[in-house]
């Protein structure tokens, strides 16, 4: 986990919100993300739950956050002591004076005095705030707390009698981000935006996927920050594969190269995707794809406003990919009933956008109900709208496919080996869509001419 950003303030005023909500004869638990071990004796880097991070800004792992609202002390954090011996071999840590002085906890205990302090805490208790599920193990050990206090009903102790999850309350918050969130998007995007331009720049025949990652890589890591997702380098007939991350294979003359790559700075996310040819000029068949996607990105943030609903971006993004599908022979029939049979499916087979934000998909509900929610300024979306065409020529005819039919439909070979998406990050404004990834460049001409440098 990077150095903080968001200031104390911010993390303390996100607990009162919460606890607000929960109302009294409450209590909140977070536990830490594990750490996990990657093979023998070595473990993968940490990286703090969403949730936990959210509330706390603490980075460590082997912790738990304890909300009660109107306690003395509401704010209560569990870590691991202060060991000299173990911090010579494994980083230094905050311990509980730590945990008070930086991280704005009343009180914080060991974590070894976990069942002792927390039991009475439970006692008289009408609601538990838990994500049950998450945490399989500690999912026992609250459960084992509850049985414990239920054991002194006759001493007139009363357990809790509600679970409830505590994202039904958390995750709303989080959908609509802070102005001191939206600064470190706004960060995070522009470092991402830069990683993007070093590779387009990089790109040469020749060179291997993995070598455009490496210089994706160090534009992150020169600014403190990480990956937000393993990148997607996807040269020529891989760019047909969405999630592809082998990035092994050699970048031919002639081909695409499709690039997914986001950064993640005190654990907020960019998302980014690109697409370019690999020898800086667009073919004809390449430029049609690609400007047709384009089209239909602009068509989808156009949508993104206030009292539009989360499904308006996507709708325009499939017409207008379909009519352009049409317009470019690639799928033959009325622009309305291909919309209605989905055949556009067997181009473009998935979502044109998710939250953004902690989690690079991240939390918050996509309906409310039967309705789709409503975009409301401070919400971070992306915007992703794609076309593949791999080698073969070979598409599933998707309007068949829901029926159980698989019908294979010929593409013409100039077609063929070209994938295209093209993402950004937008947020909802009171007026115009802000595009925070807006400098990477995507105009073909743009793209050209950063290539030639």
């Amino acid at each position: 986990m990077l150095a903080r950003a968001i200031p104390s303030a911010v993390f303390a005023r996100r607990r009162r919100a919460l606890m607000e909500s929960m109302g009294p004869d409450s209590v909140a638990l977070l536990p830490a993300a594990p750490s996990v071990p990657r093979n023998r004796d070595i473990h993968y880097p940490y990286r703090q739950d969403s949730d936990f991070y959210y509330l706390t800004g603490f980075p460590e792992p082997e912790a738990l956050a304890v909300l009660i609202p109107g306690a003395e002390q509401e704010f209560l954090l569990f870590c691991r002591d202060r060991d000299p011996q173990m911090e010579i071999w494994h980083g230094r840590r905050a311990g509980t004076q730590g945990a008070m002085e930086r991280y704005g906890a009343a009180n914080a205990y060991p974590m070894a005095d976990l069942d002792k302090i927390l039991l009475p805490l439970l006692e008289n208790r009408e609601r538990v705030f838990y994500a049950m599920g998450y945490c399989p193990d500690f999912d026992q050990q609250v459960m084992g707390w509850i049985n414990q206090t239920r054991a002194k009903a006759r001493t007139g102790v009363r357990a809790p009698a509600t679970f409830i999850a505590l994202e039904h309350l958390l995750h709303p918050m989080r959908l609509r981000k802070e102005p001191e969130e939206i600064a470190v998007m706004r960060e995070s995007a522009r470092i991402a935006c830069e990683a993007h331009c070093r590779a387009m720049q990089t790109c040469r025949p020749g060179m291997m996927e993995y070598q455009i990652e490496a210089e994706i890589f160090h534009t992150f890591m020169s600014y403190g920050a990480g990956w937000s997702y393993p990148a997607i380098v996807a040269g020529g007939d891989n760019s047909c594969i969405l999630h592809y991350t082998e990035n092994n294979a050699e970048l031919h003359d002639g081909d695409v190269l499709l690039i997914d790559a986001g950064a993640e700075l005190d654990g907020y996310a960019s998302d980014i995707t690109r697409t370019f040819p690999v020898n800086g000029r667009f073919s004809g068949e390449q430029r049609a794809i690609y400007e047709l996607v384009l089209a239909a990105q602009q068509a989808a943030i156009d949508q993104v406003r206030p009292g539009r609903h989360f499904n308006e971006p996507h709708d325009a993004a499939v017409r207008t990919l379909t009519e352009g599908l049409v317009t470019l022979g690639l799928l033959p029939g009325d622009v309305d009933e291909l919309i209605k049979a989905e055949q556009y499916k067997a181009f473009y087979m998935h979502r044109t956008g998710h939250w953004l934000g902690m989690d690079v998909h991240d939390v918050g509900d996509y309906k409310t109900g039967e309705d789709w929610r409503v975009f409301e300024p401070g919400m971070v979306t992306t915007i992703e709208p794609g076309l593949y065409i791999p080698v073969g020529g070979k598409v599933i005819d998707a309007g068949w496919a829901r029926l159980g039919i698989q019908l294979e439909t010929e593409v013409d070979e100039r077609w063929q080996r070209i994938g295209v998406r093209i993402e950004d990050d937008v947020l909802v404004t009171a007026g115009e869509p802000e595009v925070l990834t807006a400098a990477a460049p995507k105009a073909v001409d743009d793209i050209e001419a950063l290539m030639r440098r």
